[in-house]
Order: C-alpha cells, then sequence, then structure tokens
C-alpha cells in the first residue's frame, strides 16, 4: 500500500514497509499502473482525536476519529502491520484498499484517504453512527419481515453491484452491514474480498491469482463448497445472504454450535431448521440461497439478480427508490437512542428454541449494597452465570454490585484454566481462579476505549487488551459479544 510520507521519527525506524512497488522485474511484468482516487496522505495518528472503538478484527481495528482543524469524523481502520506480515497477509491488505479505491455505491462504505506508520497502516472510511446491523437486532432480539424485507433488499442490490464487478465479498453477516445516519445499510470490511479473473475492477495481476480458494469469512456464513476447497463464487455471498436474513429473523445464525468444528459439520451436512413463525416466503427464500450447489442459489442462475429480486418475500420493495424513500421507524429509533442505551441487559437474544438470557434487577440486595441499575441508569444488572453464589461478594467492595460474572477458560500459552471473570459497576474487572479462590487478579481499567478494549473472535472467544497485555477469554454459553457491550458500555463515550 503507497500511503504516506515519512515525516517523523517513528516512520524512519527500521520497521518494514508495506508497499506496492514490484520487488524484481518479474513482478513488474505482472503489475498494471493504479492511480489512487483517495489520496495517500503525510497524516500521523497524532492528527486525529481518537475515539471508542467501534470493531476488532484478526489483524485489525475500528476506532472513531475526529479530524483535528476540520473536524470530519472517520471510521479509521488501524491494521497492525507486523501480524499483516506475519500471518502472510500483505496481499489482503493491498487488495482491500485497490478494490475500496474503486468501488462507488450508496450501500458501499467510502474510502477517503490512507496513510501509515512505522507500526500500522490505516485508513479513514466513512463513519456510519448507526453502527452494526447485528446491534440492532441484539436489542430486539430479532426483526419483523418487514424490517427484514428492507435491511435485505438493501444488502441484495449492493451485492448486485459488486458481482457486476466481479467481486466477492467473502464475508456477509449482521457485523458487517452498517446503518447510516438515516438508517440505510453499508456494507463494509472488505478484508476478504476476492476478484474474480473476469473483474472489471483493476487489480495487479498477482493479487488477482491469489487465494482464490482460501477459507475466507466467519465460521457461522461460511458456505460448503469454501469447506470443500472449491474456489469463491457470487454463490459464496448468496449463502451468506441466506444466512444473514435468517439471523434477522431468528435472531441467531442457522448453523450456530459451540464451536467452528461443529458450526462446520452443521453446514456440510445442511443441518437447517425453518422456524414456524417464518413465513412461507422467508422459508422459500432462505431454502432458496442456502441451496448446496452454488451456482442453483437463486441470483446466481442464468436470470441472476432478476430472479431473486422478484421473489414474493420482495413484494411491495420499489428496487429503482430504495434509498430513496422513508427509512424504516425501527432504524431510526435505534440510532436515536444509540449513544444513550449503547447497552442493555435485557436484550432478548431469541433462538428458534425460545431461550431468553437469564436476567437480575439487582445484587446482594440484603446487605444493603446498591443496584448498578440505580448507579447505571442505562444498565441492569446481570447474572449471565453458570451459577452465583456468596463466595464471589467476598471480592466486591461496599456498595459495589456485580453487572456480569461467568466462568470462563483463560488461555495463556498453550495452557488454560478455569476463572470466573467479574465486572462490576465501580467500574471494575476482576479474574478469579475457580480452584484457588486466593488468586485474584485486577485487570487495569481505563474510562478511555483506546487504552482497554474487548476484541470478539466469535461468539465463543474473546481478548481484553490492555497496555501491557492481552487476554485470552473462552466464554461456553456464546456470549462474548454481551461481555464486549458491557464493558464498553462503562466506558465513557
Amino acid at each position: 500500500m503507497v500511503v504516506g510520507g515519512e515525516g517523523n521519527d517513528m516512520e524512519r525506524t527500521s520497521q518494514p514497509k508495506i508497499r506496492l512497488e514490484p520487488r524484481n522485474r518479474e513482478e513488474a511484468a505482472q503489475r498494471i499502473s493504479i492511480a489512487f482516487r483517495a489520496p495517500q496522505e503525510n497524516f500521523t495518528i497524532r492528527d486525529f482525536e481518537l475515539g471508542k472503538v467501534l470493531g476488532v478484527g484478526s489483524h485489525s481495528k475500528v476506532v472513531r476519529a475526529k479530524k483535528k482543524g476540520t473536524g470530519h469524523v472517520y471510521a479509521l481502520k488501524i491494521m497492525d502491520k507486523d501480524y499483516i506480515i506475519k500471518e502472510n497477509k500483505v496481499s489482503c491488505a493491498k487488495l482491500e484498499r485497490i478494490v475500496l479505491d474503486q468501488l462507488d455505491h450508496p450501500g458501499i462504505v467510502g474510502l477517503y484517504f490512507t496513510f501509515q506508520d512505522a507500526r500500522s497502516l490505516y485508513m479513514a472510511l466513512e463513519s456510519c453512527e448507526g453502527g452494526e446491523l447485528f446491534d440492532l437486532i441484539s436489542k430486539r432480539g430479532r426483526l419483523s419481515e418487514i424490517e427484514a424485507r428492507f435491511y435485505t433488499a438493501e444488502v441484495v442490490e449492493a451485492l448486485e453491484y459488486l458481482h457486476g464487478l466481479g467481486l466477492i465479498h467473502c464475508d456477509i453477516k449482521p457485523e458487517n452491514l452498517l446503518l447510516t445516519a438515516d438508517g440505510h445499510i453499508k456494507v463494509a470490511d472488505f478484508g476478504s474480498v476476492r476478484p474474480a479473473k473476469d473483474s472489471r475492477v483493476t487489480v495487479p495481476l498477482n493479487l488477482l491469482s491469489e487465494n482464490t480458494r482460501a477459507l475466507a469469512g466467519t465460521a457461522a456464513y461460511v458456505p460448503p463448497e469454501i469447506l470443500n476447497s472449491s474456489p469463491v463464487s457470487p454463490g459464496n455471498d448468496l449463502w451468506a445472504l441466506g444466512c444473514t436474513l435468517y439471523h434477522m429473523l431468528a435472531g441467531a445464525s442457522p448453523f450456530k454450535d459451540t464451536s467452528e468444528w461443529l458450526i462446520f459439520q452443521r453446514v456440510i451436512s445442511r443441518e437447517l431448521i425453518i422456524p414456524e413463525y417464518f413465513s412461507d416466503e422467508a422459508s422459500d427464500l432462505i431454502d432458496k440461497l442456502l441451496d448446496m450447489d452454488p451456482t442453483k442459489r437463486l441470483g446466481a442462475g442464468p436470470d441472476g439478480y432478476l430472479a431473486l429480486k422478484l421473489h414474493p418475500f420482495f413484494k411491495g420493495i420499489d428496487w429503482h427508490n430504495l434509498r430513496k424513500g422513508s427509512v424504516r421507524k425501527l432504524a431510526m429509533e435505534f440510532i436515536a437512542r444509540k449513544n444513550k442505551d449503547s447497552y442493555s441487559s435485557t436484550q432478548n437474544t431469541t433462538h428458534h428454541s425460545g431461550v431468553l438470557s437469564q436476567q437480575l434487577t439487582g445484587f446482594d440486595r440484603s446487605n444493603g449494597s446498591t443496584s448498578s441499575s440505580e448507579a447505571h441508569p442505562h444498565l441492569s444488572t446481570v447474572s449471565s452465570i453458570d451459577s452465583f453464589d456468596s463466595k464471589w461478594a467476598e471480592f466486591l467492595e461496599p456498595g459495589e454490585s456485580v453487572i456480569m460474572t461467568s466462568k470462563l477458560k483463560k488461555f495463556r500459552k498453550l495452557k488454560s484454566k478455569k476463572v470466573q471473570l467479574i465486572l462490576t459497576d465501580k467500574p471494575r474487572l476482576i479474574s478469579v481462579s475457580t480452584s484457588k479462590l486466593t488468586e485474584k487478579r485486577k485487570i487495569v481499567w481505563s474510562d478511555n476505549p483506546s487504552s482497554i478494549n474487548v476484541q470478539v473472535v466469535n461468539s465463543s472467544h474473546f481478548k481484553i487488551s490492555t497496555p501491557t497485555k492481552v487476554m485470552s477469554f473462552e466464554d461456553a454459553k456464546q456470549r462474548a459479544w454481551q461481555w464486549k457491550k458491557a464493558i464498553e458500555s462503562l466506558q465513557k463515550q
């Protein structure tokens, strides 16, 4: 990625640069000249006021950033160079920048400029103030079919544009579908994008031929053919679209399970349960999108997206004025409340089995302690736990209440141990060994999301990063996202 100059001490270090220039003549013969529309600036991270962390990936995080001097707000994607090089992700980083630079569609996040320093690559992206569609679904438990129809239609429109250019997104899921301030959907995170060989997007030949069979995407949305090492195709995104529609209507992905291996087994065997409350039209569309043959999925056949748009589920959708019409009321209400109510423990994450998260209205009222709902009106005290008894109360201070606690596995190198992780309204994070109750560790707290943040790897695994260490945890009850939101809700917004 050719970005930025070298105007500061950090940039003069010997850290490796990631550039598009060819390493030799043979590689140069494969290359083509690309004139970027989004400029490659000489900015440094000190030119921005950093806000809350908007998202975390395996090698990157997205932070809300305001440009000093102009006041313009961006979603700043920060990518770790060492990790990119170590994990052989250089081509993916280059490809994401090259592809985003050439896209121009109201349903795709825009790229404004890039820069870099000795440690990181930066992409200033369009800020979608409404947050992730995933959060909207979690807030409500599940969406109505009217709401799901509207959002699915906007995703269909964006995918039609991408596939028309010969691009496969490869990671469509509710977390990568963002809501604008006026409630419309934009597709984000092109870190897994793959161009077809006949792609209309200008891509260097060496990147065009790489990773066409690599496993990309998120386990619960990966199609069966990718697990069998077949080349990527537009049908991959259509499968993920079917999973996403299911998630909107049911509150969980159709192949959800306790581990990636079990998820993959369910995908390969198409172990799919359609809830009875799905309409016939929704059930039929999901069934056609989750066809085991990628060439037979609705939208991938000879009639292409016309057949998909004509499906009865989309009856009433005005495809020509989709983004000009009124936005669903649900989204606007959610966005208006988002900063005031960034986390609600009463989010009824409803699965087709009807299981709801357990909740309490207070903790240990007998000793006169103040409940967290009184100290923090936007929160309810939650017991997202396997069991809770008085032995954990000894680790609390007078008047301190529990916001969230679970028995987790904590990983260190190749070993793991069971701990009780406790989040309190002080706020504090406490990790207590379940085998040695005297072994208690306080996790350094900060109201600054840049100093302590939660990175969700998948629904079961999450990491808590502090300035001095990164701690990895596994939650067998798949509450990684709840931990993230609970911690972030106690940080200053």
